[in-house]
């Protein structure tokens, strides 16, 4: 007879509140607008590359750090939006996916004892792979309705054990552009207490109405200390090939790729070869992104309004969060499965993104599908709405 329950920090995260809200979603025929990836299948041209690179190039095990054509598109992408300059054989490593480069970082910068400062609501990844380092959690909130950073709270927060700051930024699920202004802030206090900054920065080029996306390791002070995160998932909505990137000063690079050595090792040689392709060579396809998710976020946005939902602003990633108060008495989790069965539409709870005690009265919803999709979403809502009332 099996005794153990296995590791104690994954059996108490349980199942995400992505799987369990899918899986009612399918059992309801419901619109999913829950689960963050889009309905854009991404450049033609770059499965066009894949598929020839797959029938005539070598599909056994590429570099650890990632194929040398990749980390060098990687480091022409920093400088061509950023001019950050970057050694490619020494500051870049492919991953697979954004998460397995979180969890490299953090697994290679924090050891048990230490601490790691989240600023809630996270994605929700982060604590239990800061759980699992041993290292101990600490969180600092932002508050709706405008996410504002509270300096004082994250001052608090830096203890002399602080190690790591995550930073996510344009941030999930809150969709909240950082102003310079809080960046330098953060840079400020990393640099005057030794402290690294995670910078997950996957949403980079989904950022809307004018607002300009500032790399935290542009920052004065900042080039080392460091760790920015990419994901070519975001950029070409392509989220299913999970071909991420991570830029760092070579120490902090090179500790970070002693634990990506034993986790993945490495990332299919044909999709990092594509993604290579599609950061030179369509540039105008990703730049031009945000501008036709824009047009969807406005869309689900004003149609939520008109049905006397209150809709947070949001400047940038796939998401709106809703306060549902004004539409319903039941908190976020009840609400979610009331819309997913009666509705026909479902989110998320916004309550799954925090540590602790949270909000209740605040769901995510996706706009990154195809209008047909939200257009039938807002017609099954209006119905609901319409029976309700």
């Amino acid at each position: 007879m099996v005794t153990t329950v296995g590791n104690r920090i994954l059996a108490a995260s349980g199942t995400t509140v992505f799987v369990t809200n899918t899986r009612l979603a399918i059992e309801h025929g419901s619109v999913n607008l829950g689960q963050g990836f889009p309905d854009e299948g991404g450049p033609v041209s770059m499965m066009n590359f894949l598929a020839d690179y797959t029938h005539q190039q070598s599909n056994q095990y590429p570099p650890m750090m990632g194929l040398p054509e990749l980390c060098q598109a990687v480091a022409r992408h920093a400088e061509r939006f950023y001019d950050l300059k970057l050694d490619w054989s020494g500051e870049v490593m492919v991953t697979s996916g954004a998460t397995e480069a979180l969890a490299s970082s953090l697994i290679g910068l924090l050891n048990p004892g230490d601490e790691a400062i989240l600023i809630e609501p996270l994605y929700d990844a982060y604590l239990p792979l800061v759980r699992l380092t041993g290292a101990t959690p600490v969180s600092i909130r932002l508050n709706p309705p405008d996410w504002s950073l509270d300096l004082d709270a994250l001052k608090r927060a830096i203890s002399p054990r602080t190690r790591v700051i995550v930073v996510n930024n344009p941030m999930n699920p809150t969709g909240k552009v950082f102003s310079r202004d809080e960046l330098v802030a953060i840079a400020e206090l990393a640099i005057a207490n030794d402290i690294v900054v995670i910078a997950d920065e996957v949403y980079e080029h989904l950022v809307f109405d004018d607002l300009e996306h500032i790399p935290m390791m542009t920052l004065p002070g900042m080039r080392e200390r460091c760790v920015r995160i990419g994901s070519s998932g975001k950029i070409f909505s392509l989220t299913g090939w999970k071909v991420g990137f991570i830029s760092a000063a070579p120490a902090l690079l090179k500790t970070i790729s002693r634990a990506h050595q034993f986790l993945v090792f490495t990332t299919p040689p044909n999709l990092q070869a594509a993604v290579a392709y599609g950061l030179d060579n369509e540039v105008e396809w990703y730049t031009s992104l945000a501008h036709r998710l824009q047009a969807q976020r406005d869309y689900l946005s004003d149609s939520l309004e008109s049905l006397g939902f209150v809709v947070l602003p949001s400047r940038a990633t796939y998401f709106l969060t809703v306060d549902i108060r004004a539409v319903s008495d039941d908190n976020d989790v009840s609400f979610c499965r009331t819309l997913t069965i009666d509705g026909g539409v479902t989110g998320v709870p916004v309550s799954a993104f925090y540590i602790g005690d949270a909000p209740d009265h605040l769901l995510r919803l996706c706009f990154c599908k195809d209008m047909s999709v939200l257009e039938d979403a807002v017609g099954r809502l209006r119905r609901w709405r319409t029976v309700a009332a």
